[in-house]
């Protein structure tokens, strides 16, 4: 009975081991990542609304393309395989502090003449009733262009333009061995950071650009544009889980001299308390304000939308705001005697809950300043 109870221990102790060992791994992996998302989201795009084989509705294209379904991959996504320019049509706005997160796929071993992916931060002119089918390369004033393009026999590369009144005036190449393909399929995470004038862009843990004097002062950018410029056999890219939020966190501020500070940078994994890596920007920034105030005690407090039933939620958010307690204690150090933690659920809601972006911004982590 005592080797029994021994065996048990010891079982009990690996597991409690691993369990932790698995929620530190996805912040470790992101060490080096400091990219943090706007305060507000204020687009979204899963394509859930659109129909397998369709191209989505509230898109506008030169090229074609088609919302599919990925083995081994959740949810839908946008099939681009032909040259062109793809506009989604319900981002009207770019403001001096935006940014752009997106699920990329890269699939097949491309060709060395192959189309990199282009995504653009353009003046695009909407006032133009006609860019329907057109060329909408014509309709744009200004743009801030970034290329990625895989290679399979080791690094990617990705490329900087900048144009002004239609006219490059600026191009720069550097590698970006995030985005090699693997086995015939490349999922990697990009990250577009616009604050004022500057550029961060982020493929996967990797900040392969940062550009203080990238956007013109003068412009008003107020689009994104996704292109291809040629294609080839086996030629195709993916993009699903397009989120964009405005408005730059000013943590150090709120937190400290307003007492409270709200995030949407923390994600996790649908019903569960798994920190998703790309979190760690937002819970870097964080730790570095509560290790700068080695005074200050905070309370964590986790919300969620209102999908599922009041009672899961509830216990949702309670266990979402532990997982950040203890990443914030095992990835930066910050004791656990100067953290509180709590959940309320979907009880406050800040946005309505009936768009995905209003849900986004009730998935929401709180910081009290005790």
């Amino acid at each position: 009975m005592k080797s029994l109870i021994i065996c048990i221990l010891l079982s009990i102790l690996f597991h409690t081991a691993h369990a932790q060992v698995q929620a530190n791994e996805p912040l470790t992996v992101y060490s080096k990542f400091d990219f943090v998302p706007g305060e507000k989201v204020v687009a979204i795009e899963d394509f859930m609304q659109d129909a397998v084989g369709d191209f989505p509705a509230r898109w506008n294209s030169t090229g074609s393309g088609e919302v599919v379904t990925l083995e081994g991959q959740p949810g839908r996504w946008l099939m681009l395989n032909k040259k062109g320019e793809y506009l989604p049509e319900y981002i009207r706005n770019l403001p001096d502090n935006a940014t752009l997160q997106f699920d990329l796929i890269s699939t097949n071993v491309f060709a060395p003449n192959a189309s990199a992916l282009f995504i653009g931060l353009a003046a695009l002119n909407r006032s133009d009733k006609k860019t329907t089918g057109l060329d909408l390369s014509k309709h744009l004033k200004d743009e801030v262009r970034v290329s990625l393009h895989p290679n399979q026999f080791g690094s990617g590369y990705t490329t900087f333009e900048n144009y002004a009144d239609g006219k490059r005036i600026i191009s720069n190449r550097n590698k970006c061995a995030a985005f090699a393909t693997k086995e015939g399929r490349n999922v990697v995470k990009v990250a577009i950071w616009k604050q004022k004038q500057r550029l961060r862009v982020y493929v996967g843990e990797d900040k392969i650009w940062d550009i203080p004097q990238a956007f013109q002062s003068v412009t008003t950018y107020n689009s994104v544009v996704f292109a291809l410029t040629r294609t080839s056999e086996n030629d195709a890219y993916y993009i699903s889980t397009i989120r964009l939020a405005v408005g730059a966190p000013d943590t150090r501020n709120k937190l400290i001299s307003e007492g409270k500070f709200v995030t949407n940078g923390i994600l996790f994994d649908p019903n569960s308390d798994k920190i998703k890596p790309e979190s760690n920007g937002t819970l870097k920034d964080i730790a570095s304000v509560l290790t700068e105030n080695g005074t200050v005690r905070v309370k964590v407090i986790g919300h969620t939308d209102a999908d599922g039933d009041d009672a899961s939620n509830l216990a949702l958010s309670k266990r979402r705001a532990v997982a950040v307690k203890a990443a914030l204690g095992t990835a930066f150090g910050i004791n656990g005697n100067r953290v509180e933690t709590d959940g309320k659920g979907e009880t406050q809601p800040i946005s309505p809950n009936t768009t995905a972006e209003g849900k986004a911004n009730n998935r929401r982590v709180e910081f009290i300043k005790l």
